[in-house]
């Protein structure tokens, strides 16, 4: 027990000696006096360089997102022009279905009446699929001349003076898909 005691004496000694809180407080350094860590505290130039070493690493990111962004959106893209024509073609196989039928009549029957009326059932079918689809004619025969929905392939003098700059002649066809040209008229010009 004495050497217990002894012990702690000598520990009760030693930690009067160390400095309380307090006295850490007086010791303390001010903030001015303190060291500074981090960039401040580094060489000017080393600060710069590591300031361009992060600019660099966050260029690099934003460039690798970047093409994995344009990657990305190219293939959806492709993905949804191929599901667009698979649509299309799908409401075309039932038109091509009865072309294959009436080829077929064409061979066994003498009918012609008969033939020539399922043929105008089939064009009108495929017209008002196409029209489902977005797609409208344009109507060019006796219209302004506008160069924005017209391809003149040929002047034609004009048979009375309100024609001339008219379109006299509609020679194909132009076509609208959801308002957007798709195919000028090729028409005849009055002049």
């Amino acid at each position: 027990m004495p050497e217990n005691k002894e012990q702690e004496l000598e520990n009760a000694e030693n930690t009067a000696d160390m400095p309380t809180d307090a006295d850490n407080l007086e010791d303390a350094q001010t903030p001015a006096e303190a060291p500074v860590e981090g960039p401040e505290a580094l060489d000017p130039l080393d600060a710069a360089k590591l300031e361009v070493s992060e600019l660099k690493d966050k260029y690099l990111r934003l460039y690798a997102d970047f093409e994995n962004f344009r990657r990305r959106t190219a293939k959806e893209k492709l993905e949804m022009f191929s599901s667009a024509n698979a649509d299309m073609m799908k409401a075309m196989l039932p038109i091509v279905d009865d072309f294959e039928r009436a080829n077929q009549s064409f061979e066994t029957s003498n009918n012609l009446e008969a033939l020539k009326e399922g043929v105008d059932l089939i064009y009108s079918k495929l017209i008002k699929t196409l029209e489902s689809k977005g797609l409208k004619p344009m109507s060019a025969k006796g219209e302004a001349f506008d160069a924005e929905l017209h391809d003149s392939i040929a002047q034609f003098p004009a048979p009375t003076e309100d024609l001339k700059g008219k379109v006299v002649d509609e020679i194909e066809k132009g076509y609208y898909l959801n308002d957007k040209v798709i195919r000028f008229a090729k028409v005849v010009v009055g002049s």
